[in-house]
């Protein structure tokens, strides 16, 4: 299916649907990372499809991609907001009932929040990198990126995806790097989580380590863990056919 337009919240939210087949095994849902887009997720979104026999929702968040542009700064709660009001009225206008959520980055964040929702109806979170907490490796990381965006490639890179690839590059980078994000910490919500759980990073993580996993299992211990070698932090490029099992598997086994 084409790209869609829908208006939610006063804002003009980009999405599309990826299905192969009149029966699908459900919806999954994906959540881009934090200077992604619909678009930047490229085939993946049909290969998943593919995989686990899924149709598939793809959207841009507020800010990013063909949707509406921010209009001020964000706040150090955007990803609660994002989990709590904007994606529930999403899938209720979108008629999505109890979809798997496949969350990257900012979008596993935002899909371990949503699944602490008391209300939430899910059968499943996948997170692929996600941050439970802000650590020195991320915000050294995210501080770099701003020399590149000066420089004008990573600039023109998202320009190619992004309306306005000024305000959601800033838009993101000005959040992590204020001091008052790096008490931004979601673990004491994990433990309200009653769906399973599958958890993938990259070995060579230039956003994250091993201990935001470590960290998600202390809260909930069932949580299944992949840790892929060779891998940075967006394993759906960098190891897409391990993600693909993983997510296929995860969701055969949770019906």
């Amino acid at each position: 299916m084409s790209t869609q337009f829908c208006q939610l919240q006063g804002q003009r939210i980009e999405y599309r649907f990826v299905q192969f087949a009149e029966q699908s095994a459900g919806d999954i849902v994906m959540l881009h990372e934090g200077l992604g887009s619909a678009a930047m997720w490229k085939d993946f979104p049909e290969q998943l499809a593919a995989a686990t026999a899924c149709r598939v929702l793809v959207y841009s968040r507020q800010g990013y991609g063909a949707s509406t542009p921010l209009r001020g700064p964000r706040t150090v709660d955007y990803m609660h907001q994002e989990a709590r009001q904007a994606l529930p009225a999403l899938l209720a206008q979108l008629d999505v009932q109890r979809p798997v959520l496949f969350g990257h980055s900012d979008g596993g964040s935002i899909a371990l929040i949503h699944a602490a929702e008391p209300g939430a109806s899910l059968r499943g979170v996948i997170a692929l990198a996600p941050h439970v907490f802000v650590e020195d490796l991320t915000v050294t990381s995210i501080a770099a990126t701003k020399v590149d965006f000066a420089g004008s490639r990573l600039r023109t890179a998202l320009g190619r995806y992004h309306l306005d690839p000024d305000s959601t590059f800033w838009g993101w980078n000005n959040i992590w790097l204020d001091p008052e994000f790096r008490s931004w910490n979601i673990e004491a919500l994990l433990g309200g989580i009653r769906c399973p759980v599958l958890a993938i990073q990259g070995l060579q993580d230039e956003y994250g380590t091993l201990e935001q996993l470590s960290r998600l299992q202390r809260q909930l211990p069932n949580t299944q863990l992949v840790e892929l070698d060779g891998c940075g932090h967006s394993p759906h490029r960098d190891q897409p056919q391990a993600v693909l099992d993983a997510a296929s598997q995860f969701i055969l086994r949770h019906g």
